[in-house]
């Protein structure tokens, strides 16, 4: 519970609609996908930058927690309020400030969607290419707090690589601008790329500026199906060596297909054990040449067939379908999103179905291969303490695993609390040292999104 003085204080800076203390309003804001409940003392809806100032600056006084929050859509628990304190919810800071097509760029606040900057950009010939598969309903702030990707991040990147500068607030209640409106600028430390990915532990943002690309001439789809899974990762392997990449490159295991199958089973061939999902994308006259090599890529020994699709739409139906049925089947899942180089992917899902037989664990793997980026899915039964326990094992073997390969925890998912544990794995404690003072630089007190991303000391 928050104390009534600084509740009060709080009462003067938002009115009652733009306030929630009563629990049951509350509740809403105390889980995000990771499908854990931490219910916050109460919710805050600021509109400004200003309000959100003097928040943090009462939060520093009275040492409450404050959580910045988008539309809860991540995986990590990121946004969860675990020790309580106040969910700061971004959602009503919805303005997009300025469209400037000339310099390709939009301006926008943090509670706008994905799919609004998106809308935005289309009538003038652009998009903005970080397309998480929750783009409809996340918001550009939650997508710079996690350095969201999707599956044309192996041809455009990942959200780093569009955001120009940004405006935000530290922990310690001071206002800051990063980066610059053009595309070329190097004064000074690059904040703008610190504060993407943050998890909000450093600063709150109120302010993106948003680098725009070009929308492609023409788009094609191809999809590739194979007999076994080591034949379909070599294929991803000669793809991505190939000079023109793919915009998107997805990739199911047989986990996968016959989760699908159990609701549409005509829409796989039934020999079909792996899949490839590839779109290519650019100018016309250059797709035929593109297509016609990624054909050829995907023959490996196990291919059953390859072949260019005539509709881009139906070209997704498969991987569309699967997420849905992921979570309506899965009791509880451990999902993760590991990455790994490339050249490691055959290797890597071979032991990694290994391990799933050895702990006798039902998993499902699918992701954008184009990067490595393999979203590993322990499927358990929460009931059954000796699969839970069983899972967890598997889960910090598959950690080894990634790391022996050169690979990294996560991919686009952040570390929130779910993977708070195994950051050492990958960082250094001299490393973590920096990091954490870093923090302590942003959030003397440590009152933005207390306990995130680093494990307990």
């Amino acid at each position: 519970m928050l104390p009534a003085d600084m509740l009060s204080n709080l009462q003067k800076i938002f009115p009652s609609d733009r306030i929630y203390t009563d629990p049951v309003d509350c509740y809403s804001y105390a889980y995000d996908n990771s499908r854990k409940i931490f219910p916050p003392d109460a919710v805050l809806f600021p509109l400004t930058s200003q309000e959100i100032q003097c928040t943090i600056l009462l939060c520093n006084q009275y040492k409450i927690p404050l959580i910045p929050r988008g539309r809860g859509t991540g995986t990590a628990g990121g946004s969860l309020p675990e020790q309580g304190g106040i969910a700061l919810s971004m959602e009503r800071m919805l303005n997009i400030i300025l469209v400037d097509p000339a310099n390709r760029v939009i301006i926008a606040e943090p509670g706008v969607l994905n799919q609004t900057i998106q809308d935005a950009a289309e009538p003038h010939g652009f998009f903005w290419p970080p397309d998480p598969s929750s783009a409809q309903f996340s918001s550009i702030g939650g997508n710079i707090a996690t350095c969201a990707g999707g599956p044309h991040a192996v041809k455009y990147g990942t959200t780093r690589e569009h955001v120009l500068g940004l405006k935000a607030i530290t922990g310690g209640g001071d206002l800051i601008t990063t980066g610059c409106y053009t595309t070329k600028g190097v004064v000074g430390y690059d904040l703008t790329r610190l504060l993407i990915g943050s998890e909000g532990t450093l600063a709150v943002i109120t302010e993106a500026t948003l680098k725009l690309t070009a929308l492609p001439g023409a788009t094609a789809g191809i999809t590739g199906h194979y007999s076994d899974l080591s034949s379909c990762a070599a294929a991803i392997v000669q793809i991505m060596a190939l000079p023109q990449l793919p915009s998107a490159l997805e990739f199911l295991d047989s986990g996968s297909l016959n989760l699908i199958r159990t609701r549409y089973p005509d829409m796989l061939p039934a020999e079909t054990n792996a899949m490839l999902i590839i779109e290519v994308d650019g100018p016309s006259d250059d797709l035929c040449s593109a297509v016609s090599s990624i054909l050829k890529a995907c023959q490996t020994a196990g291919l059953i067939v390859a072949k260019q699709e005539n509709d881009t739409t139906s070209l997704w139906k498969a991987r569309k379908a699967l997420s849905p049925i992921l979570r309506e089947i899965a009791p509880k899942k451990i999902n993760e999103d590991v990455v790994v180089p490339i050249s490691a992917l055959p290797q890597f899902l071979n032991e990694l179905a290994l391990l799933s037989t050895y702990y006798c664990l039902h998993n499902v793997n699918f992701g954008h291969a184009g990067n490595g980026n393999i979203h590993v899915n322990l499927l358990i039964n929460p009931d059954d303490a000796d699969e839970v326990l069983r899972a967890e094992r598997c889960l910090n073997d598959i950690f080894d695993l990634v790391i022996k390969y050169r690979g990294t925890l996560s991919g686009e998912h952040g570390i929130g609390s779910e993977k708070r544990p195994f950051v050492t794995k990958e960082i250094d404690s001299t490393t973590l040292d920096l990091m954490r003072n870093i923090k302590r630089l942003f959030d003397p007190n440590n009152i933005l999104n207390p306990g995130k991303l680093f494990p307990k000391i």
